[in-house]
């Protein structure tokens, strides 16, 4: 019997004397959820990576726990648990990818505006990419085989590079250097060649090398260290609360950018972010709140805006914040009041 071989039929024989594994073969639900639930974590955001959207990977999640408990029963435990929850959920996404298409930032769409459009309207024909709430995750690599740690992997620029790629590239790359399966398993998974995997990674690579940074904001953050980050946080949400122009452009680089998704313009360079800031969110919207948070493995705000009708402050906005040394060089506000409650935010603040 080849290695191989042997290291299955023992994965077989280990998995038929789990006793949860057994029960949940025969239909026991509650097994079959205490198998799930270690995994579940790392699955959504599994799905998140895939699709781009918190509430897309909600729902593939969901689709996927039912498509594997009605399988249970046909798994033969030649593949750990883990990997055979992989397959379902990665197929699962391949199937909503091909219904959906991708997910986009206003970056995708068109060129920058060079000074604030005050009258900008949401844009609701269009799937935007959505933020993500990382806590949960692990700080380090799924494996010791990865290229990317688990919180790099949902970084801003490295889930909005993936929606550029076809679905099969994206589950490969995603298979191999974020969960560290090997060509052949993930070959299996998707059921193609080893060679056809290798031929989508290489793809994807290219196009994921070209449009996400060299340094990621993991290590940005560790060399920044927690004290100096939370100034940085703080002293945007002053700037913005009382309405400081100097002291928001002191924290931006020169080629900072500002988006908003839903709505479709967007802004690059100081002068035009300064010009958007000063007309827009420092004196034409009313008073802010901010609670600090974290998102996509970034850190964000969640922002709040006075309404005089309900005599508080209704969510508004979280604020995903990317850095460049100590300075911000990307905001991106992602408008609506359905981002804060994964996050754990109020829905309004006295």
């Amino acid at each position: 019997m080849s290695e191989i071989s042997s290291r299955a039929a023992g994965t077989a024989a280990e998995g038929a004397e789990d006793p949860a594994l057994a029960r949940a073969r025969d239909g026991d639900d509650a097994a079959f959820a205490r198998l799930v639930e270690p995994l579940r974590r790392e699955l959504h955001a599994h799905c998140y990576r895939m699709l781009g959207s918190a509430h897309d990977a909600d729902d593939a999640l969901q689709d996927a726990l039912l498509r594997a408990w009605r399988g249970i029963a046909r798994f033969e435990g030649r593949s750990s648990l883990r990997s055979w929850l992989y397959t379902v959920a990665t197929r699962t996404c391949l199937d909503l990818i091909e219904n959906r298409g991708r997910r986009a930032l206003p970056v995708d769409l068109g060129p920058s505006s060079d000074r604030a459009v005050v009258s900008d309207t949401p844009l609701t024909d269009v799937a935007w990419l959505s933020p993500y709430p990382d806590a949960g995750l692990g700080d380090g690599p799924a494996g010791p085989d990865t290229r990317y740690e688990q919180r790099e992997a949902v970084e801003l620029a490295f889930v909005a590079a993936l929606q550029h790629l076809p679905g099969n590239q994206r589950a490969a790359l995603l298979l191999f250097e974020v969960l560290g399966f090997s060509a052949a398993e993930i070959a299996t998974m998707m059921d193609t060649s080893t060679a056809s995997v290798n031929s989508a990674m290489a793809r994807a690579r290219k196009v994921v090398a070209e449009k996400v940074p060299s340094h990621s904001q993991q290590q940005t953050l560790r060399k920044i260290g927690d004290a100096r980050l939370r100034e940085i946080v703080t002293g945007y949400s002053s700037a913005l609360e009382r309405g400081d122009a100097d002291a928001l452009v002191a924290l931006l680089t020169e080629d900072v950018t500002w988006s908003m998704p839903p709505m479709a313009h967007w802004y690059r360079g100081l002068d035009a972010v300064t010009d958007f800031a000063v007309r827009v969110p420092l004196t034409g919207c009313g008073a802010w709140r901010h609670i600090a948070t974290s998102a996509n493995g970034q850190p964000a705000v969640g922002c709040y805006l006075w309404d005089d009708d309900a005599g508080a402050y209704p969510a508004w906005a979280v604020n995903v914040l990317t850095l460049r040394g100590e300075q911000i060089c990307e905001i991106t506000s992602f408008v609506g009041a359905q981002y804060f409650p994964p996050f754990g935010l109020p829905a309004r603040l006295p």
